[in-house]
């Protein structure tokens, strides 16, 4: 391959920080630590975007970046504690997230990847679940098919959940993690040093969780981002759930739909593209005639995010090139998680004041 592969620069592997993943330790000059706002997260469930607020997320963020900048300092911080990775609908990278952030940490694990080789198979309540779940371990990971299995466990859970996907509804760590790659990409934006950015997103907010909770978590920081262009390959009514988009604007979102992605494509900083919505036990398939290409329209400084894992839509052809956000963007997520584990776990103080 040569230098540059149709304008745009390939990666240099003996520079790094070239090619999607900026160095962490930017987040930890702008955002200014204060552990008291992570506090009110010890012992609580993760279900929804909707439970975070600017502060908490900082500081969220902050954590990771810490553990990122220096991963073999902080061993132990969950040591003695055990995880019950419970994922009832197929995921690599999602449970393979957790379950490295929390053996980074120290803890130890009980992973269920089927639904069928549990009492569930055979008629037992997830209530009952949750209730044999306290006994074993000291947080629960979940992902399901159905909308509901999360918060039926919570009836009965006295230790906490962290929500993994629940069926089209909502899938928060995702979110966190992809707002976590866009900071680290640009730091200036969490502080008003760096002008409002337009970020394009691909797919139906309505179908698509990974979607739905994006656009949550953007509008928690509505002051760094001129515009998001939701790109959709349906009628208007289709695209957004009933009073959805209503109440994106109103926590100051400004959102503006189109159905031709090449026609916007020159004026995104950010793109982020997925064409997958998990519904019921099967999946289905959104946007097929969006694809991103080493062809695409894309500014010279645009950067690519997507939830992986991908089909058609996002090319190999762009992982050489400084769009490639995306696979940084997984990697981060470990440390976001691993930031999110500890004060579920009621051990942050045991890293806040470690250098």
């Amino acid at each position: 391959m040569n230098e540059e592969t149709r304008g745009t620069l390939v990666f240099d592997r003996k520079k790094p920080d070239t090619y999607g993943d900026a160095h962490p330790k930017a987040l930890l000059k702008v955002i200014q630590e204060d552990g008291d706002y992570l506090k009110p997260l010890a012992s609580q469930h993760v279900v929804s975007c909707d439970q975070f607020d600017r502060n908490k997320v900082l500081q969220l963020f902050r954590l990771a970046a810490k553990y990122e900048s220096n991963p073999e300092r902080f061993s132990s911080p969950l040591q003695g504690k055990v995880l019950i990775s419970a994922f009832y609908e197929p995921s690599t990278r999602t449970r393979l997230s957790f379950e490295s952030a929390w053996h980074r940490l120290g803890g130890d694990i009980m992973s269920i990847t089927d639904r069928s080789t549990t009492g569930i198979a055979k008629g037992e309540r997830l209530q009952d679940v949750a209730e044999m779940f306290n006994n074993y371990g000291d947080c629960v990971v979940l992902r399901d098919v159905r909308q509901e299995s999360v918060h039926e466990m919570i009836r009965s859970l006295r230790i906490p959940i962290i929500n993994a996907g629940n069926g089209i509804d909502e899938h928060p760590t995702q979110a966190l993690s992809d707002l976590y790659a866009i900071f680290k990409w640009c730091p200036g934006l969490i502080t008003g040093e760096h002008a409002p950015i337009r970020i394009g997103i691909i797919g139906r907010p309505n179908k698509m969780r990974t979607v739905r909770s994006l656009l949550k978590t953007l509008a928690i920081f509505p002051e760094a981002f001129a515009e998001v262009v939701v790109i959709h390959d349906s009628s208007e009514e289709d695209c957004f759930s009933p009073d959805q988009r209503q109440r994106l604007e109103q926590q100051g979102l400004k959102i503006s739909t189109s159905t031709s992605l090449d026609e916007r494509l020159p004026e995104l900083d950010v793109i982020y593209i997925n064409a997958i919505a998990w519904v019921g036990d099967t999946y289905e398939s959104y946007g097929q005639k969006f694809a991103l290409t080493a062809d695409s329209p894309l500014k010279k400084d645009a950067i690519i995010l997507h939830p992986l894992a991908r089909g058609d839509e996002l090319s190999p052809e762009l992982d050489g090139t400084l769009h490639n956000w995306y696979f940084s963007q997984a990697r981060g997520a470990v440390f976001m998680r691993m930031a999110l584990l500890t004060c579920l776990s009621q051990r942050a103080e045991r890293v806040m004041d470690v250098v």
